[in-house]
């Protein structure tokens, strides 16, 4: 059994935190594009959820790529469990609501704005990630979008998003 001396693990990426509030979407995947990791944000393009790009604004910003039950893919056995996004087939947005993300730099803090990293990306920092900071060029602001609480020592934390 394993003891917390602090505090438990808020929880892991893609994972809709406050189910009751959300407002989440199914959407067709884009086979060509895949999303690197769940609790990223992604655009619609051809009615098909993708990735950011480089270079795109806030505006493009459609939901956060969550992690279903049971996985929409066309090989659902195959996918239950993972922790990398399916590539093809159906999957999860959350439009509105609360989820956990990984912060993937920063320090955040209740209230604080949600960046994405939309250029440069970096080790451990891709196009879509989640940071805490505006850097010019580099990140925006996800509009009506907060941390809700501190990172846990992993690294994970929760959003609202649209509230």
């Amino acid at each position: 059994m394993v003891a917390f001396l602090t505090t438990m693990p808020i929880g892991v990426a893609g994972a809709v935190s406050r189910k009751g509030s959300a407002t989440i979407e199914s959407h067709l995947l884009d086979v060509a594009k895949n999303f690197a990791s769940f609790g990223l944000f992604g655009k619609l393009v051809g009615g098909k959820i993708v990735p950011l790009e480089a270079s795109d604004t806030a505006a493009v910003i459609h939901g956060l790529l969550v992690r279903a039950y049971p996985s929409g893919t066309t090989t659902i056995a195959a996918t239950l469990g993972t922790s990398v996004p399916p590539t093809e087939g159906f999957t999860d947005v959350l439009v509105r609501g609360y989820a956990i993300v990984k912060k993937s730099a920063g320090v955040p803090a209740k209230g604080g704005q949600v960046y994405v990293r939309i250029a440069n990306p970096l080790s451990g920092r891709p196009i879509g990630a989640i940071e805490t900071a505006l850097v010019s060029g580099e990140t925006v602001a996800v509009s009506r979008c907060l941390f809700t609480t501190a990172a846990d020592s992993d690294g994970f934390v929760e959003i609202e998003f649209n509230i």
